[in-house]
């Protein structure tokens, strides 16, 4: 695998900016928006509360945001499609808004994933919810009123749970806080300060807090690329003899650099170049080059910070030598699929030595994998891991169901064509 590549924008960034520009006054442009099914939901459920939002695209992306407090109830239900993300951080938007009534719902995946994380926390602050399953299963009906701030101290380490109680503080007097008991991705706090939102930050209790009521103004943002994205090429390169990749332009943020952690102690040769700050968020540019890798333990406070790059990480794993640990990673059952349990399956499916555990995986690496007929679930980061997989695999691989894979990176396969050299 040889060449250059630019990665799409940060989805978490993405969501945020749609998000926080609608709800500020004036105007948000944003620049290198993430093009993918998630962020199209966020800014359809916006755009159906009366922001404005020109028409999604890489370059410049106009936001004409309506005020806080002042989105207008729909008159149909709101869609979250396939994204946990949209339907998360919007609950306790809509949650803070007096007087309104909305229902929100997703796809056939997001109907069966847990809610209650965020339903119940917003229920202490006095949000007015319902839905299937004692309020933790979307459709959820949400009758907006007048919340209280809360101290909250949530048992997971979660960027969603965390930023749905920020946006529901944003319209709540006094100062709410949420503590965790591990850092988790900041993007809201580096946005909702950016804004102008009055946010404190303890590193050393893990702890956010907002204070209502500010004023939000439009702003300029620039998404920097997602390094959920670029860990495709970073385990790619590594594993693959022969390679070097260059990946361009993709944020840094130490809440998300788990996966530049991981591949350093299993001794991938990666460099940073050209590290800047663009837009509050650090950026750099990432050069791979293929190494002989070696097993490690993955765990503890390292989980939040990649959660989302476990099944790559896998994939890395079966080609270390001696036995990867991963484990604190029971998050992973409750994502688009039971990922676990898929990438278990798959990778066992393909040759490896791999075992599912309760919260996590146990790999033996240093053997080789088989083409063989592998199915998605629909699961976009399943579907990428699986491609990576096949790359290297002897023989010929059928991933069923692998247009997934456009929910964060619709030119995923184009950009793995052209960097394959024979």
């Amino acid at each position: 695998l040889q060449g250059t590549l630019q990665i799409p924008g940060d989805k978490s960034i993405s969501h945020r900016a749609l998000m926080l520009g609608a709800l500020a006054e004036g105007e948000t442009t944003i620049q290198g928006l993430l093009l993918g099914e998630d962020p199209r939901s966020t800014a359809a459920c916006f755009t159906a509360m009366g922001a404005q939002i020109s028409e999604l695209n890489t370059e410049l992306v106009t936001v004409t945001g309506i005020g806080l407090g002042q989105l207008q109830e729909p008159v149909n239900v709101l869609d979250a499609g396939n994204s946990g993300t949209t339907m998360r951080l919007m609950l306790g938007i809509l949650a803070s808004h007096p007087d309104r009534f909305f229902t929100v719902t997703g796809d056939d995946s997001l109907r069966s994933r847990p809610m209650s994380r965020v339903v119940n926390p917003l229920a202490e602050m006095g949000a007015q919810i319902w839905g299937r399953r004692n309020n933790s299963l979307a459709p959820l009906a949400v009758r907006g009123c007048e919340l209280q701030p809360i101290h909250y101290h949530s048992p997971i380490a979660s960027a969603q749970v965390k930023s749905s109680i920020l946006l529901a503080g944003l319209m709540t007097y006094g100062r709410t806080t949420v503590t965790e008991p591990a850092l988790s991705r900041d993007h809201s706090e580096r946005m909702l300060r950016a804004f102008g939102a009055h946010i404190e930050v303890d590193p050393e209790t893990n702890s956010a807090t907002v204070t209502g009521y500010p004023t939000l103004t439009g702003q300029q943002v620039i998404v920097p690329g997602d390094i959920s994205s670029a860990a495709f090429w970073l385990v790619a390169g590594a594993i693959v003899p022969g390679s070097e990749l260059y990946i361009e332009n993709v944020g840094v943020n130490p809440t998300r650099t788990g996966i530049l952690v991981a591949l350093e102690l299993m001794g991938a040769d990666i460099t940073l170049e050209n590290q800047r700050e663009v837009a509050g968020e650090p950026v750099a540019d990432l050069r791979v080059k293929h190494s002989n890798l070696k097993a490690c333990e993955i765990s503890g406070d390292l989980i939040p910070r990649l959660i989302d790059e476990i099944p790559i990480l896998a994939v890395a794993a079966v080609f270390a030598q001696g036995t990867t640990i991963i484990k604190d990673a029971a998050e992973l059952r409750v994502k688009e699929s039971d990922r676990l349990q898929v990438m278990a399956a798959a990778l066992t499916k393909m040759g490896a030595n791999i075992t599912e555990l309760p919260d996590g995986l146990e790999i033996t690496g240093g053997g080789s994998l088989i083409g063989a007929e592998l199915d998605s679930f629909t699961d976009h980061r399943i579907a990428m891991s699986l491609a990576i997989a096949s790359v290297i695999a002897k023989g010929q691989t059928t991933i069923a169901r692998a247009e997934a894979a456009s929910i964060s990176y619709p030119t995923f396969f184009d950009s793995l064509r052209s960097i394959i050299k024979s």
